[in-house]
């Protein structure tokens, strides 16, 4: 049994997951603020479950990670600043733990279950956004780093960070409205333009096989699919083709999966 941690910016889940990839059991608990408090959360929530030993542990962060030394450095919606994430949560599950950015994680997930596509690029709009790329079902290395949503545009006459205008957070500042409130179509076409002018460039840069839009505004895809496909045609030019844009299969579990996955490939062959 694995230890699968999606650590958010308001709620963290924790869950039991088979060898198989199949969750058994899950508690979700508001994320503190402060580190300490939430090392307390997390050992007293870990405690609930039923599982009480783990072949290994995996989290996602939403943070930039020094991997080397399992530290999570600083970014998101969190304040924690050079905190030692992996061993303290080694410390509370007991078991060797293994941590990455919680964009990669979810993109990880996503891209073992499109094992025909070769290059998968993730991206999570939510409250902010987030990318992750996947080559052959693994993190790329080089690409383990970036941040998408933090691209500057041209939007509204001057340069902003693409998430300043096309996050679920934008959107909220600029209708009043969360995204599964919005049922007009002429505010999806604009958050579809939104959305368009970031994934654009995303595609010159990673020339991805297949993009999967995940998070709470991703899971709305179907409300703007036609309108982005149309803007996104619009850019298109021979040298640079549109791959096809699908939606996340498990939008609010992809953390816990890649966690999963993630751990299992660092330490399940030797289990």
């Amino acid at each position: 049994m694995y230890l699968g941690i999606d650590i958010g910016g308001t709620k963290t889940i924790v869950a039991s997951v088979d060898d198989y990839g199949v969750i058994q059991e899950s508690i979700r608990f508001s994320t503190p603020q402060n580190y300490t408090e939430f090392l307390k959360e997390l050992s007293k929530n870990v405690a609930k479950l039923a599982t009480k030993k783990f072949t290994a542990a995996g989290a996602g962060v939403p943070s930039k990670i020094d991997r080397s030394q399992g530290i999570a450095i600083a970014g998101g919606r969190l304040p924690w600043k050079n905190v030692s994430i992996q061993r303290d949560i080694k410390e509370v599950a007991h078991c060797p733990t293994v941590i990455d950015n919680d964009a990669n994680l979810a993109g990880l997930s996503e891209a073992m279950l499109l094992k025909e596509f070769h290059k998968v690029l993730y991206i999570t709009i939510s409250t902010g956004i987030g990318t992750g790329y996947i080559v052959d079902q693994k993190i790329d290395p080089s690409m383990a780093d970036s941040e998408g949503g933090y691209i500057l545009l041209e939007h509204g006459g001057k340069l902003e960070q693409w998430e300043d205008f096309a996050s679920g957070q934008a959107i909220v500042r600029r209708f009043g409205k969360r995204a599964s409130e919005i049922t007009d179509k002429d505010t999806w076409r604009i958050i579809a333009h939104d959305i368009s002018l970031g994934i654009f460039d995303l595609i010159a840069v990673f020339q991805p096989d297949v993009i999967v839009l995940g998070g709470g505004v991703g899971a709305h895809f179907d409300k703007f699919k036609d309108f982005l496909d149309e803007y996104l045609k619009e850019y298109e030019t021979p040298m640079l083709a549109i791959p096809p844009i699908k939606e996340a299969k498990r939008p609010e579990l992809a953390v816990v999966y890649g966690s999963f996955d993630l751990a299992k490939d660092v330490y399940g062959k030797s289990a």
